[in-house]
């Protein structure tokens, strides 16, 4: 296996498991929400059975084709050479598309809502961070065996890979701000605003564990 195909698989496990604690995350906290909540016998087993289908099936077959998507981007842009801007804007022009089909934000949000187009903006600009995430780690040739050890390669202090780390969460915060305001945008029957609590506490419970994980990745 040469280093690009081990890079590759090595950070598509890594992802894979993120996203598998997010979604742990996730499930925890709807049963917490919901047994906190004054709910009534019929709104609360819509929304679990909802978050439940969600979380299960939908989002994790979902963001899994969109790892593979981030990565093929990125393998396709090394084995055709040099990457200039413009193949590198191809790549994304012609992909971006098909990551978008599978994006939790715009299946579950109303395509008429007034915040729509910002939300896509912001899934774009992080299909094209996740891409050049993605190019840095596969391009390192070093003898590496795990996620830890090529990231300390290739963002060679914590400093760098914080910055990384902090681009990708700020547009995910961007987004789950802006469903903050209007909740309206989901697509949703019914408990809007527990879905949308359950989003913002999943969300700093997984940013708090990524960057510990970094601070003992560069220790």
């Amino acid at each position: 296996m040469n280093y690009l195909e081990r890079n590759y698989k090595i950070v598509e496990e890594k992802m894979i498991s993120q996203t598998d604690l997010s979604l742990g995350y996730g499930r925890e906290l709807i049963e917490t929400e919901l047994d906190a909540g004054a709910f009534n016998f019929v709104v609360k087993p819509i929304v679990k059975a909802f978050y439940k289908l969600w979380s299960d099936n939908n989002a994790r077959v979902g963001t899994l084709k969109q790892i593979k998507i981030a990565l093929d981007s990125a393998k396709s842009l090394i084995q055709n050479g040099e990457i200039s801007q413009e193949k590198f804007d191809e790549v994304i022009e012609r992909n971006f598309p098909h990551y978008l089909e599978n994006d939790q934000t715009n299946k579950q949000c109303k395509k008429n809502h007034k915040h729509y187009n910002r939300l896509m903006e912001l899934a774009k600009k992080s299909f094209i961070s996740q891409v050049e995430e993605c190019v840095l780690f596969l391009n390192i040739k070093d003898d590496v065996k795990n996620y830890d050890e090529l990231s300390r390669i290739t963002f060679k202090t914590k400093e760098k890979a914080y910055k990384a780390l902090k681009r990708q969460l700020d547009y995910n915060d961007d987004g789950i701000i802006l469903v903050e305001q209007d909740d309206s945008i989901l697509n949703v029957p019914t408990g809007k605003n527990i879905i949308v609590t359950v989003l913002r506490k999943g969300f700093e419970k997984t940013k708090q564990s990524l960057i510990e994980e970094l601070d003992f990745i560069f220790q």
